[in-house]
């Protein structure tokens, strides 16, 4: 039996139409059962993360919460995914992006509001979270249990793979067909910076995370303004394509999209997949950071949290869209294999029209910076579900180690099979968490309902309002 092949047809299971049917479908209903909430208070969530309001129960601030959550999120593919999924699908798989991202926000809020209200304290005082206390705790029978089994199984084998040796590969890779450094020193430089911060516990990764993740984005931002302002007159047609082949009934070629030949059902089939692949709404990854915040209020860090796929898709993986659109590159074929140029060749070709050789710089930096803060984000994600599973505080530490050292493997091997294994656990983990986010959807509501009378009404009128104060 070939195990690769039967991986690999698992793997394209896992995240084909019915998962991203089932992913997109509950966001959608969380986004109606919710009012709309998520959508109408978003300007308020974005206000929230620079707010100071870290005087309560909790390991980290809610600004620190987030950007591990980010840092875990934003990641190769928002540079990777982006293009591939414009070459696939399509230029309309932005838009699709963009549209499965909007109902991601409820899904999101929903995850982070279940992680903080069903958190426990730990052996050593640290806040622990997830999907899989909300399973335990917030079902409360057998069902409930099993599923949170699953999804911290899922969760810790994902970690280290997607989390981890992909992470370190792509650096790797870069860096190497870049600029020729050896692939095992680029993995020993990873190694020994991934143990100097993760063996600290999630403070130390919290701290780290709230300065890579800020100048990580900012520093992509403004190169990703400037090959679009300086290519602007193509932003027009681009954008206009890009509905255009969104929608489209029929394949359609030309234009920005050059050879790029997709209809609107492979526009959105690559576009949500990349879109989720990339923000992880509906994964449970993300709560698992969100449980560690201190805050008054479960939809207070709900909130926060949500701005995190706003961020990834709406704006990261946007600037990689439109520089790739605005650029002209999209549908380029590469001479020497008659294939069209994709991936992270493609997003190289695009800033290189501004930057010129500068291009490959600018591009290996986002890579390594994205992947380096993937590395830390994931290895809180399995700590904690391992912390789940074995409550043995040595093999915590021994597992932040392993975790460490494993980078350097990802960094120096081709691990195929390792690979596809880990991505199909990593979509395995929504199975549980789909589950456990319709199953409490009443709890998600009623949170999010008494929170929007008690606090938010108060808020956008100027009110600073403690909720833990004013209950107790």
């Amino acid at each position: 039996m070939d195990v690769s092949a039967l991986l690999a047809a698992v793997n394209n299971f896992v995240w084909g139409p019915v998962m991203l049917a089932l992913l997109v479908g509950t966001g959608i209903f969380l986004t109606i059962r919710l009012k709309f909430l998520p959508w109408r208070n978003l300007g308020y969530a974005i206000k929230m993360v620079f707010s100071k309001r870290d005087k309560h129960a909790g390991d980290i601030s809610p600004f620190q919460s987030l950007m591990t959550a980010l840092s875990a999120t934003i990641g190769t593919g928002n540079i990777v995914g982006v293009a591939t999924a414009m070459v696939l699908g399509g230029p309309g798989a932005l838009v699709w992006m963009w549209i499965a991202a909007a109902f991601g926000l409820s899904t999101k809020y929903g995850e982070s509001v279940l992680a903080v209200k069903y958190r426990e304290t730990n052996s050593v005082g640290e806040m622990a979270g997830g999907p899989m206390y909300a399973m335990k705790n917030g079902i409360h029978n057998g069902f409930g249990r099993l599923l949170a089994v699953l999804f911290s199984l899922f969760a810790v084998l994902a970690s280290f793979g997607i989390g981890n040796m992909t992470q370190a590969s792509s650096i790797s890779a870069a860096l190497n067909s870049s600029y020729g450094i050896p692939t095992w020193a680029v993995g020993a430089v990873i190694m020994v910076l991934a143990l100097s911060v993760l063996v600290r516990g999630i403070r130390r990764i919290g701290l780290v995370s709230s300065i890579i993740v800020p100048t990580m984005a900012v520093f992509y931002l403004i190169a990703s303004v400037i090959v679009i302002v300086v290519n602007f007159d193509a932003v027009p047609a681009g954008v206009e394509q890009m509905f255009a082949m969104a929608f489209s009934t029929e394949s359609v070629a030309g234009g920005i999209g050059g050879s790029i030949v997709a209809s609107m059902l492979t526009a959105m089939r690559w576009g949500v997949a990349r879109g989720v692949f990339s923000n992880e709404a509906g994964l449970g990854s993300a709560p698992i950071a969100a449980a560690a915040a201190r805050t008054d209020h479960a939809s207070r860090q709900g909130y926060v949290n949500m701005t995190g796929t706003f961020f990834d898709t709406m704006i990261i993986c946007m600037l990689t869209g439109l520089v790739i659109a605005s650029s002209g590159m999209l549908g380029t074929v590469d001479p020497d294999t008659g294939k069209l140029v994709s991936g992270v060749q493609l997003t190289i070709l695009a800033f290189s029209t501004v930057f010129g050789t500068y291009g490959k710089l600018i591009v290996s930096i986002a890579i390594a910076l994205f992947a380096f803060s993937t590395i830390l984000g994931w290895e809180y994600y399995g700590e904690k579900a391992l912390e789940y599973l074995i409550k043995a505080r040595p093999v915590i530490m021994g597992y932040r180690v392993l975790f460490s050292l494993i980078t350097f493997v990802g960094a120096t091997t081709t691990l195929e099979i390792v690979w596809n294994f880990s991505d199909t656990m990593n979509g395995l983990m929504i199975i549980p968490n789909l589950i456990c986010l319709i199953w409490l959807n009443k709890d998600i509501a009623d949170e999010c309902f008494e929170y929007e009378r008690e606090v938010v009404v108060h808020e956008k009128n100027g009110e600073v309002i403690d909720y833990a104060q004013k209950t107790a």
